[in-house]
């Protein structure tokens, strides 16, 4: 139950310090689609996300009504699409257009799941299921992709890292005209979680009962609001404050996930704590470690404030409530916040730095542009370099990156909206590309034979 001073200062949060509910993602299982033809799966995949997908924009307006908290997206994830093209894997692109038409038909902003899991092998209709990925993201609007190229107990599948650093480049090229912006739908993972509620990299486990609903909360502006007025308190003092916020956090998530699977007629999955900022002044992770007290984000000490504040929010949503899943912790995406794209504008923030700050927070290397010359075998030498810090760590990383046609440092890509602005940032110049075609796989580390 809610106390009077709890709703009060729920109330404050979300008129004051942006509050809200990031998203209701409604998992649904695609299974039962598969068909003789790609042309009769493609209609059952519609038919059904239309059939389960049909009242979530409906319902989420109306608890966003009736408990005034802000629902800001309403998504739908699916099935790994591989596994629904496997007997017609060249013709995948049908299955996407179906998927991103449901969306429409829905109302939903983003559905995730066009997705291939590669991170011990590769079939052959795997792979030709990820070189559709650039065509169908370049022809549909709505739609999201992801491929897990590794994990802690498989190792890293190099021959698919290889293939992603070719399929994000093409995937550029062939949104060169939106400035790349197919990438933006697009994220390679290490140790992909399967009840992840957030996009691009959502996609709805095979574990997973039919139909379920994940939240995600994210309350950036709240947290640092909270730490603002702690000037001379010590950082146990700030760790304790940021675990409390983050368990009042996760107590509204908890209440719309639960009244939203309820009306949906679907199992509540998990709420998903992660501070997944916005462009906007007031809702920025990098401005909550600057509130910690670095002059600018991107400075010595930031990977050490970011391990601190991803630890703390963790501790506190696990207080709130026992469904805390998907990521949960803090997100650091370039282009979605305020204060990493002044701090990379100013030189602060490097693609090193934000690697190396990667190994502490959720997720990875995420919305970063870089130059559009950037060569394919770069862009997988970065992912490899993201998904050896996920295995060896045990956690989830990944990279979402831009390199954004016929732009170089100094420039900077527009996409609007959520998905912000970022500046160009600069990467190595030698080059990785002996490496990178040597393929195989990184095999897994020692500790994680614990069978």
């Amino acid at each position: 139950m809610f106390n009077t001073n709890e709703v009060l200062e729920t109330i404050n949060m979300i008129e004051k310090e942006h509050l809200d509910i990031r998203t209701v993602t409604m998992g649904i299982s695609l299974m039962p689609c598969i068909s003789g033809t790609a042309e009769e799966t493609a209609k059952k995949v519609y038919d059904t996300v239309c059939k389960k997908a049909e009242n979530i924009v409906k319902v989420t307006s109306d608890l966003s009504l009736e408990y005034g908290i802000p629902i800001v997206n309403k998504r739908v994830s699916i099935t790994p699409a591989s596994l629904i093209c496997a007997p017609f894997a060249d013709k995948s692109y049908k299955i996407g257009k179906a998927l991103d038409d449901a969306a429409k038909a829905v109302g939903v902003d983003f559905l995730g799941g066009y997705t291939a899991l590669v991170h011990k092998g590769m079939a052959d209709y795997e792979k030709q299921f990820i070189l559709s990925i650039p065509e169908v993201l370049a022809d549909t609007d709505r739609l999201c992709s992801s491929v897990n190229i590794g994990s802690s107990k498989s190792g890293i599948n190099m021959d698919a890292v290889k293939l992603m650093g070719e399929v994000v480049k093409e995937t550029a090229l062939k949104t060169a005209d939106k400035g790349g912006y197919g990438c933006a739908k697009l994220v390679v993972f290490c140790n992909a979680v399967d009840d992840n509620p957030f996009m691009a990299g959502a996609f709805h486990g095979i574990g997973e009962s039919g139909t379920v609903i994940n939240v995600g909360v994210s309350g950036p502006g709240v947290v640092q609001h909270a730490i603002s007025g702690m000037p001379d308190a010590d950082l146990s003092e700030i760790a304790e404050t940021i675990k409390r916020t983050a368990f009042k956090i996760t107590r509204a998530g908890q209440l719309i996930a639960r009244e939203a699977s309820k009306r949906l007629n679907a199992e509540f999955g998990i709420v998903d704590l992660s501070l997944a900022p916005t462009p906007a002044r007031g809702d920025s992770v990098a401005a909550i470690l600057e509130e910690m007290g670095l002059e600018s984000v991107g400075t010595h000490g930031t990977t050490a404030c970011l391990a601190m504040l991803n630890d703390a929010v963790k501790k506190g949503g696990v207080m709130a409530s026992s469904r805390v899943g998907g990521l949960s912790g803090a997100f650091i995406p370039v282009s979605e916040d305020i204060g990493m794209i002044e701090a990379a504008e100013r030189g602060s923030l490097c693609m090193d730095k934000l690697e190396a700050m990667t190994a502490v927070c959720s997720v990875g290397l995420d919305m970063i542009a870089v130059p559009g010359d950037t060569s394919a075998s770069t862009i997988s030498a970065i992912i490899a370099d993201e998904a050896a810090i996920g295995m060896i760590n045990n956690k989830t990383t990944a990279v979402r990156i831009i390199p954004a046609p016929g732009k170089g440092v100094g420039d900077e890509i527009n996409f609007g909206g959520l998905l912000g602005r970022a500046p160009i940032i600069p990467v190595h110049g030698e080059s990785a590309e002996k490496f990178i075609n040597r393929g195989g796989l990184i095999p897994a580390p020692i500790h994680s034979n614990k069978n």
